[in-house]
């Protein structure tokens, strides 16, 4: 399991550079500016959860027996970014306004994701 939480996380910090970069370079002047704050929010939010996860990694790799919540913790960051930040970039690039229903869910999925490290905290064993 670290060594997926591990991938995904470097690999999705590098995509939400790479979000922010396109966004601020050529996106800027293609869509509103209130699309480009969406997308950045889409950004920021990936680049937060994604070093959440490489925390989640980093943890898991420390433990003798990780916590089922633990690596649950990880799964819910990942599904948090799909659907969170995937909606946002959607949503801002297409200007469907429906796919902001989505990104609640994923707002779900962080919270769900912090409240089970929190939970996994208490009882980590080094």
């Amino acid at each position: 399991m670290t060594q997926i939480f591990l991938s995904l996380a470097a690999a999705l910090g590098g995509l939400s550079v790479a979000a922010g970069a396109f966004a601020s370079h050529a996106l800027r002047e293609k869509i509103s500016e209130r699309s480009l704050e969406i997308f950045e929010t889409g950004a920021r939010y990936q680049m937060y959860h994604a070093l959440a996860l490489l925390l989640v990694a980093l943890l898991i790799s420390r433990t003798q027996s990780p916590q089922p919540t633990l690596i649950a913790s990880g799964w819910l960051f990942i599904i948090g970014i799909a659907l969170f930040s995937g909606s946002l970039y959607a949503l801002s690039l297409s200007g469907i306004k429906s796919l902001g229903a989505i990104a609640p869910l994923g707002g779900a999925a962080f919270l769900a994701g912090w409240g089970a490290l929190a939970f996994s905290a208490w009882s980590l064993k080094f």
